[in-house]
């Protein structure tokens, strides 16, 4: 065998290949067509000398002889990456423009305030933030990179889950001191609720726990805007339905000694297009290693109530602890 014939660029197709078991899907994630992503992988098969792999009309499947290759394609794919790495550190600064699309909450309110710390290490990179209650298409262009809290299934899209958004009551410090703090999920309708209008098209994917509850509430205001959600409740509107990590965000409300109403996961996605971008790169890694930090606890799959971050939450007592004091 020649291996001077090796391509990467045709180890790469293979790779994709592999991952999605499917000519057309790699082809339009890398934006080529079928019969080039075909003939790549018929010559990468002919300079090794082996099948790689089974073709069936329900897509392809790795042999044993694809299945070692794909090893060792990953490892150069790592030793590349490090390669890029190491080189663009002695080399000249990056620049460009990232165009993030998001919806109204972990955008603004928890992304926003983090996101001069990958600018002061690539400040010739501009970041646009488009904030909307959908995630913009980014296979046609409108934006670069998306958090989507449903899978993405496009072949189009490469994507990596980021964490779960775990969604609890808020309210203001003053609302509960002539009223009965809830003593379950299942009091909040005795209240006036407040709910971000993204939250609400999201109700089908809470967990079943809570399915009689969302039956249940009737929400006093909703919003597209966060910010006006805060506002509100801050000011004594109501009980908000809001993100924990808006505990760490303002002091002004403050979360109910409640479990949480409903998990909600979300991924990032993009294009191959933009991944290829030094900038692109550069900027998925930093926002994959965002979330895993300590101060992303917030997003773990676990859910971790602001009580136990802050001390300054069990401002609402509960009501067994009432029952105790002297009448």
């Amino acid at each position: 065998m020649n291996t001077e014939r090796l391509d990467w660029d045709t180890l790469r197709v293979f790779r994709v290949v592999a991952e999605l078991c499917s000519m057309s899907g790699a082809a339009a994630r890398l934006g080529e067509s079928p019969p080039t992503i075909s003939r790549k992988i018929d010559d990468l098969e002919t300079t090794l000398g082996t099948q790689l792999f089974i073709r069936s009309t329900r897509g392809v499947e790795l042999t044993e002889a694809g299945k070692v290759v794909l090893r060792y394609a990953h490892q150069m794919a790592e030793a590349a990456n490090t390669l890029k790495d190491q080189a663009s550190a002695q080399g000249a600064p990056v620049e460009g423009r990232i165009v993030l699309s998001t919806g109204d909450g972990i955008g603004p309110y928890w992304l926003a305030p983090r996101l001069h710390e990958f600018q002061n290490k690539n400040p010739r990179v501009q970041i646009r933030m488009l904030v909307n209650d959908e995630p913009a298409d980014v296979t046609n262009g409108e934006a670069d990179i998306a958090l989507h809290f449903a899978e993405p299934k496009s072949h189009e899209l490469l994507h990596h889950k980021l964490g779960v958004q775990h969604y609890i009551g808020f309210a203001s410090r003053d609302y509960f001191r002539e009223r009965k703090p809830p003593e379950s999920l299942f009091e909040y309708y005795k209240y006036r609720c407040l709910m971000h209008s993204s939250y609400v098209n999201q109700v089908e994917r809470w967990a079943p726990k809570v399915s009689e509850l969302r039956r249940m509430i009737d929400y006093a205001f909703v919003s597209n805007s966060g910010t006006a959600l805060i506002q509100s409740c801050a000011a004594g509107g109501g009980v908000a339905i809001l993100p924990s990590f808006i505990a760490a965000m303002d002091d002004r409300i403050i979360p109910l000694d409640l479990p949480e109403i409903a998990p909600i996961q979300f991924w990032v996605a993009y294009t191959e297009r933009f991944r290829r971008r030094p900038e692109g790169q550069l900027f998925v890694d930093w926002i994959r290693k965002r979330f895993e930090q300590e101060d992303a606890m917030w997003f773990r799959e676990q859910f971790i109530h602001p009580r136990d971050v802050f001390s300054n939450v069990h401002i609402f007592p509960s009501a067994s602890a009432a029952r105790r004091e002297p009448g």
